[in-house]
Order: C-alpha cells, then structure tokens, then sequence
C-alpha cells in the first residue's frame, strides 16, 4: 500500500472515531449498553469491546508459509498421520477430531500409553485467527504449535529427530517434500505443512452470520433474544468478542479443577505473573455445539451448565477475573442464550480421510 493508500486508512479510522462522538446515545437502563453509529464497537458496564459480527473473508497467513495446494495436502496427510508418535497410533486427529469439532470428546486427552493430559483439547475451528495457541498462550504461531505435541511425553511422546528420520523412509514423504519445499524431510516443512492444512478449518457462514449479513429468518425470535442477552445482561461479549467471539485473552473464571492435575496455573506458567494463576485463553464460540465438552479441564459436559455457571458468577477465588458477576438470569434468558449459542454453528466443511503416504 502506498502512501496515499495509508492516509486513506487513517483518515477513515479519524472519521469512523468522529463519527462515534456524534452518535453517541446514553446506556441503556439497567444493563448500560451502548451502541454507536461505526457499529464496531459495544458498551457493556462501562467495558468497550468490539462488536461480533461476520468473519473476515481472508485467512490471517504468515509470508512465511502460503498455503500451495499441494502444502496443504500433505500437511493434511501428516495431521491424520499416527506415525507421529512413539507408538504410530496417536495423530494429530486423534486429539482434534473432525467429527467431534477438530476437538476431543473426552473429558482431557489421551496420549501414548494411555497416558491422560490435564486439559481438553482445544478445538483447531478458527485457529488460524488466533495470534497464540494453547490454552495458556504458550506457542506464538501455528507452525510453532503443530509441532509441539510430537515431543510432550504425554502427548506423542517421540522426538522430532526420529519422527524425522521416519517419514525419510517413506517414500511418499520424501517425494512430497521435494516438491512442496524442495528439501528432504524436516521440522520445520512438518509444522508449516500442518499450519497450513489447518488454516483451512474455518467455521463460518453460520445461522448466526446469515442474520447479521441481511437474512432476517436465519434466527429465530428465541435466537434473537438470546443475541440481545449476549451483547447485554448475560455480558459474553465482554471476553467472547470481534468476528472470532474470542478476546484472545486471558482470565480466571473459577473454573474448577477436575481430571489428573491437582492443580493448573494455566497462563502463570508461561507469564510468571501473579495475576496470571489460573487464567485461560478465551475460546471461540464459533460451532461450539460441536465441541463439548467445554472448558480448560473439561468441567462441564454441557452449555447448559456453562451457562449456570457463569449465571452464578463463576468460583470465587483469589484471581478470580473482575468481569465475573452473578447474572440473575431467568429460564427463559437461559434458553435463549442457548439458542443464540447454537445459531454459531458453522456450515459443514466438507471432508475425507487422506490417503496416507508408503
């Protein structure tokens, strides 16, 4: 973009923020909400968030690593590839499972050897709109993600060094890195060949975008409601916001602790920061229907005790995030968040299992 084009974008944010002060409209009683004319922007409790709204049409891609076709077909061949791990059963898949939402149906994960991890596996939906992975934010990149479950001992439990050398022995691996990278075999091919087939996993077109984009039957009135709820009295927006219906923050919850882990300081770990204990990234919304169960540990089985719990204001506990509050919702308000929450689910990505290289 050249210099004109920047002072184009400039001027456009300066006016769209103009625009804002001029329709500036006093909170709605009870709830404070605020809308504003640049609609890319809500005001819930004194909290400015952006609004939700349609995704970008555009993947996020790294320079780095353009998604070729044929890139993307043997990073999908790799995804579904249980030679990966020590034992050659555990994939990628295994964990993030296209029919369980690219997430895992069981409570927390489990590895080689039957060996069960502490948290649940995040779904990979939309992943390619997050600038961290993990649930504690811990890999800065796709690419740096893919690779990392290959060798954690609970995981795959192999090292990359030898996952190296045996995908040098297949002769299909082989010829495929040659074209894709023009090199043998390696790490870093791997984790962009991966990275790349996963940018593809985009839940979009939903119920949810439809309405928003002008079909005014895709949600029901119960829907509606529901949608009215989450930008207001059952306050969602103020973590699960943007287009992604995630903040790509991190907050204590009061999520409680169930599965192997006596405990789990989540973000601490990565951040050392006192007020990072026990806080956890945000997950999208987008086809949540499809991904329980829900939380960092699995907790809860259904949306419906999401919801309860967050109407109670989540556990209290010393870091227990300041935007957790009793909500005071009524059945009613409850069964249209859920119907709001169902209106998110995605158009089906269509899908087969690839043939996978000799």
């Amino acid at each position: 973009m050249g210099m004109h084009g920047k002072n184009l974008v400039v001027t456009g944010a300066l006016l769209g923020g103009f625009m804002g002060l001029l329709t500036w409209s006093p909170g709605v009683s009870g709830n404070e909400v605020v809308h504003n004319m640049t609609a890319d922007r809500i005001t819930v409790n004194g909290h400015s968030v952006p609004d939700i709204g349609p995704l970008p049409t555009a993947v996020p891609t790294p320079a780095t690593n353009l998604p070729y076709a044929a890139k993307v077909t043997l990073g999908k061949q790799l995804y579904f590839d249980g030679r990966l791990s020590k034992n050659n059963a555990i994939s990628c898949a295994f964990c993030h499972n296209p029919v369980a939402g690219f997430a895992d149906p069981n409570q927390t994960s489990v590895g080689v050897g039957g060996k069960r991890g502490g948290r649940q596996a995040p779904t990979v939906y939309n992943t390619a709109f997050n600038p961290v992975q993990f649930w504690d934010g811990r890999a800065g990149s796709l690419e740096e993600q893919a690779i990392g479950p290959i060798q954690n001992p609970i995981e795959m439990a192999e090292t990359h060094e030898h996952v190296v050398q045996k995908l040098s022995n297949i002769k299909g691996y082989r010829e495929s890195f040659q074209a894709v990278f023009g090199t043998g075999v390696n790490m870093q091919g791997i984790g962009e060949a991966i990275a790349a087939y996963e940018r593809t996993i985009i839940s979009t077109n939903s119920p949810f975008d439809q309405f928003v984009l002008g079909d005014t039957k895709a949600l029901d009135e119960s829907a509606q409601r529901g949608m009215a709820l989450f930008k207001g009295k059952a306050r969602c927006i103020l973590c699960h916001n943007g287009p992604n219906f995630t903040d790509n923050q991190f907050h204590n919850l009061g999520v409680p602790q169930v599965g192997p882990m006596a405990e789990d300081l989540g973000r601490f770990y990565v951040t050392r920061h006192e007020q990072d204990k026990g806080a956890f990234k945000t997950p999208t919304l987008r086809s949540i229907t499809e991904t329980a169960p829900y939380m960092h540990d699995g907790a809860f089985k259904t949306l419906e005790e999401v919801v309860d719990f967050f109407d109670q204001g989540g556990h209290s506990n010393p870091n227990l995030s300041p935007l957790m509050k009793p909500l005071g919702l009524s059945d009613q308000e409850k069964t249209d968040l859920l119907a709001f929450l169902k209106g998110l689910t995605g158009e089906k990505l269509p899908f087969e299992f690839p043939a996978l290289p000799e």
